[in-house]
């Protein structure tokens, strides 16, 4: 009874993001004129650079700082590395924090293929590799959090800790097809045209999604809604970044992935307002599960809540 009510909870505010979402975005696709944004890159924090490697034939722009202990933070749809902006001075002072940019946004490169959740963390581990690591802790939000599971389930003897952040696990269920039935939005992105629908648009898309699954509202600030709409708005970025949501491949990797449950410490961090049920989905496939629920906030805990976030990563992290 218990997860029955979890479910129900579930699906009625998934329902209430689906409505408001597509109201606002089909008023605004319609009504508006098409706009561009034209700002420039977003500069990372004092002590951290900008940089840029091929791996996995592909070329991935990463920001890199701190000391320590190599930590990966992997962003999720639709941000870019800019989504760890206010936790980086913080995480920097005991880490050595790898922010990249995912295949197909931002300035990474944007191939024609290779979106599958397993290629996407060989991206990041040829990544690790080429900048001298061989373990690492690693933490991903939204997509991210898809890519980061399938680094962990693929070289799982190479990772010290995995943080998994509020969003959930293809092909794992039963929380997968009751979500996916009601977050209209992954059957959009994987329509034949959708992308040449949001080309050019972008900053009227991310201006009605992101309210759409927030709790906290006006929670972005002006220059992180720049450039997140600049890194989507790229050439060639939105129709890449709408093949993230091709699943296919990513259901059927992880019903392999899941034979065998990770060993290594995870947490699950999810929001109260849209992903309370991360624990109970996380420990169908990992053994050693720690639970941060995310308080009062949606979607966006980095910008909702950043000092909750920062403590449960920090305390994470650093848990020796």
């Amino acid at each position: 009874m218990k997860t029955t009510n979890r479910i129900f909870r579930i699906t009625v505010m998934l329902i209430a993001f689906t409505l408001s979402y597509y109201t606002s975005f089909s008023r605004n696709l319609i009504g508006q004129a098409t706009r561009t944004n034209d700002t420039k890159p977003a500069l990372p924090p004092k002590g951290f650079s900008s940089q840029y490697a091929i791996v996995n034939g592909v070329k991935i722009h990463y920001v890199i700082g701190g000391h320590g202990t190599p930590l990966m933070l992997v962003h999720g749809f639709p941000q870019n590395w800019y989504m760890w902006n206010r936790l980086l001075p913080e995480l920097s002072k005991h880490f050595t924090v790898i922010a990249p940019d995912l295949r197909g946004v931002g300035e990474s490169g944007k191939p024609q293929g290779g979106y599958d959740k397993k290629n996407m963390a060989i991206d990041l581990h040829e990544l690790a590799k080429k900048l001298g690591y061989k373990k690492i802790d690693i933490a991903g939000h939204d997509i991210g959090m898809m890519v980061v599971y399938a680094y962990a389930a693929q070289f799982p003897n190479e990772v010290n800790k995995l943080a998994l952040l509020d969003a959930l696990i293809p092909g794992v269920e039963p929380v997968w097809s009751q979500v996916k039935a009601q977050a209209w939005w992954f059957g959009f992105f994987i329509q034949p045209h959708s992308a040449e629908l949001a080309e050019g648009r972008m900053n009227l898309f991310l201006e009605d999604f992101f309210p759409a699954v927030s709790f906290v509202q006006n929670s972005f600030t002006a220059r992180e809604k720049a450039e997140f709409t600049r890194a989507y708005s790229v050439k060639g970025a939105t129709n890449a970044s709408f093949l993230w949501f091709v699943f296919d491949q990513d259901i059927k990797d992880n019903q392999e992935f899941c034979k065998n449950k990770l060993a290594m410490p995870v947490l699950a961090m999810g929001s109260d307002h849209f992903a309370p049920f991360l624990g109970d989905h996380v420990r169908l496939v990992a053994s050693n599960v720690k639970d941060c629920l995310i308080t009062s906030s949606g979607h966006w805990i980095l910008q909702e809540r950043p000092e909750q976030v920062q403590k449960g990563l920090l305390d994470f992290f650093m848990e020796k």
